[in-house]
């Protein structure tokens, strides 16, 4: 028999994104390995869903508070650079009715149009980003700039996740 574990009801799900074959995109992973080898809070669970934007999908339809999602974006500034970014779902479009969607191909964006469509978008989803300087490029090593951001971008997820459950507990 399979014990699953407990409702993750009113905790908070940390989501690493990403191919850790092409440089830089490998900086989702990178955070989620360095957070799990640290002492998280009560209630904050950390994956690495790496390419399986379904996975991730399934495991935020369980029922979490809130979503932090670790990736690259391409926002303009300098390789490494950090950025925070609230999803509002009503800035999300939902999958129209006869969309086909690559269950393979779904990165971070899809997932969310995925949840908003089924009704299964948890209560608040923060997106904590680093700019890539290389992700077109086969290769195991991030760039120099954003193996640096790992570091600060794992204390940034921290600091997220300590405002995000004192306002869930705020909220109860």
């Amino acid at each position: 028999m399979t014990d699953f574990p407990a409702s993750p009801a009113g905790q908070v799900l940390v989501a690493g994104v990403g191919n850790s074959w092409l440089t830089d995109d490998a900086f989702g992973g990178a955070v989620a390995a360095r957070l799990a080898d640290s002492e998280l809070p009560e209630g904050v669970r950390v994956f690495d869903f790496g390419t399986g934007g379904l996975d991730l999908a399934y495991e935020a339809m369980r029922g979490y508070a809130a979503l932090v999602i670790l990736d690259v974006s391409r926002q303009g500034g300098d390789p490494g650079t950090l950025y925070v970014m609230d999803a509002d779902p009503e800035d999300v479009a939902p999958i129209d009715d006869g969309e086909v969607v690559n269950p393979h191909g779904m990165d971070p964006l899809t997932v969310l149009r995925f949840l908003k469509t089924i009704g299964g978008w948890p209560g608040r989803v923060v997106v904590i980003a680093c700019e890539p300087g290389e992700v077109e490029e086969m290769s195991l090593e991030m760039t120099p700039e954003v193996r640096a951001a790992v570091e600060r971008a794992s204390e940034l997820v921290l600091e997220t996740v300590d405002g995000l459950r004192g306002e869930l507990a705020a909220a109860r």
